[in-house]
């Protein structure tokens, strides 16, 4: 069930699964090495002295935090300073050696990742399972909540229901200005619940960064108290950030090699792809058929995925391996689908829902609500004119937009003119020219 999480006593939150904490560093899936070196790169680039702070850059407990320190010193790397300071406690310093620094300027040549350290692909593998989109049940009122400020057709819950709460693909598509974008927000707005993406994960050897603050909300948890003998920041594993369920939505600027992993050849370190920082959440292709690359091309780039949950990746080298492909994928369009896509492409997309522009009863709805919000009086003249003059010359085809439009064009020409705000059938007139450009031959 879709639970909406609380922060517990223990310092865990409710609901979604937490990865569970790291009790050793065998526990951590990597390479001791690696973190070795990830520990000289942090403490060097971060100037950092104490094992608290350095515990904290690294994610770590402290304790194993220690042990990688005290690896480090057996190995002449690091060294104590010495010296206890007033505002470390009774806590030692710690300093890297003329050889530690040779060795962290050394790792940065390979490669400039520091800090977290990173969760190796099977675990994280695991992660996705427990929290996975398709775990989630919607019901109805909270659909229906998360689009309160929406006039929907009566039928059209009846179809998104289903399809968000499967977690496969959907495509809506119809005319524009119709709420396809809006409807797109509300079904991330619904999902409502909280999971665990990791600061960066690790395969082969590679870091791969995988948070990202633009994508992802850190959400607020339960700080501890310096001075309780209960420390709860270890119950769970901090490599990982509790956020919002991630929403990535991209328009007529998405390209293929956005679906790649970023590499940056200077600081030789690896960003994730688009869809893999929106594990466990949305994808959103808004404006699909705008992009440069044909929307055949962006969905053939998707039929592993969309089948078998699963993506395939390539590093520098060429090696490839599968990442999980746990997202709600949601392709927008004002194009008719079989403009765009041939039918193996269509099959391969699970839900297809058209979202048509309001019919002449929810039009007034909406012009009355939006008229209400902007303090816009309205006038029955004036709509009178609207529906029975205005509206036959486009063979009254309605949609969702205009009433915003239409409203906020009379209250620039009310603002303009220095006059109360009103509705009357020649501000009606002056509105409408600018939604429409009538068709005709410019001279050049």
């Amino acid at each position: 069930m879709n639970v909406q999480n609380q922060e517990l006593g223990a310092g865990i939150p409710a609901g979604t699964p937490p990865p569970p904490s790291v009790r050793s560093l065998e526990a951590t899936g990597l390479n001791p090495v690696m973190m070795r070196d990830i520990l000289l790169k942090t403490i060097f680039r971060k100037n950092l002295s104490y094992a608290n702070d350095i515990a904290a850059a690294i994610a770590l407990p402290v304790s194993l935090t220690q042990e990688l320190i005290d690896m480090a010193r057996e190995q002449r790397l690091i060294e104590a300073t010495g010296t206890l300071h007033a505002t470390s406690g009774s806590e030692m310093g710690f300093q890297l050696t003329d050889t530690g620094k040779s060795r962290a300027l050394d790792a940065l040549g390979q490669s400039e990742y520091y800090g977290a350290m990173p969760v190796p692909l099977a675990h994280y593998r695991e992660q996705v399972k427990r929290q996975s989109i398709r775990n989630i049940r919607l019901t109805r009122q909270q659909l229906t909540s998360s689009m309160g400020h929406l006039i929907l057709p009566d039928n059209l819950l009846d179809q998104l229901g289903p399809a968000v709460t499967s977690g496969r693909s959907i495509l809506m598509y119809g005319p524009p200005g119709n709420g396809k974008s809006s409807i797109s927000n509300g079904i991330r707005d619904a999902l409502g619940d909280k999971i665990y993406i990791p600061r960066a994960i690790e395969y082969s050897g590679q870091v791969i960064s995988v948070y990202d603050p633009i994508v992802h909300s850190a959400a607020e948890e339960a700080v501890d108290d310096p001075n309780s003998l209960r420390r709860t920041s270890n119950r769970y594993d901090r490599r990982y950030v509790y956020c919002e369920r991630p929403t990535v939505i991209t328009g007529g600027e998405l390209k293929l090699d956005m679906l790649d992993l970023n590499f940056n050849p200077t600081a030789r370190t690896y960003q994730a792809s688009l869809q893999l920082k929106a594990t466990g959440g949305v994808f959103i292709v808004d404006d699909l058929g705008r992009q440069e690359e044909p929307p055949q091309a962006l969905v053939n780039r998707w039929i592993v995925p969309l089948e078998e949950s699963k993506d395939i990746l390539a590093l520098q080298s060429g090696e490839k391996f599968e990442v999980p492909f746990d997202t709600l994928v949601i392709f927008s369009t004002n194009f008719h689908p079989n403009e765009i896509f041939d039918g193996a492409a269509l099959r391969r997309i699970f839900f297809k829902i058209k979202i048509d522009g309001p019919n002449q009863s929810d039009f007034l709805k909406i012009f009355a609500l939006i008229a209400k919000k902007k303090k816009m009086p309205l006038d029955e003249k004036s709509l009178v004119h609207l529906l029975k003059v205005k509206y036959p010359t486009i063979e009254n085809t309605y949609a969702n937009y205009q009433p915003v439009f239409l409203i906020d064009q009379m209250i620039s020409i009310c603002d303009f003119e220095g006059i109360p705000y009103q509705m009357t059938p020649e501000l009606i007139d002056r509105a409408w020219a600018n939604m429409f450009i009538k068709s005709e031959a410019i001279a050049r």
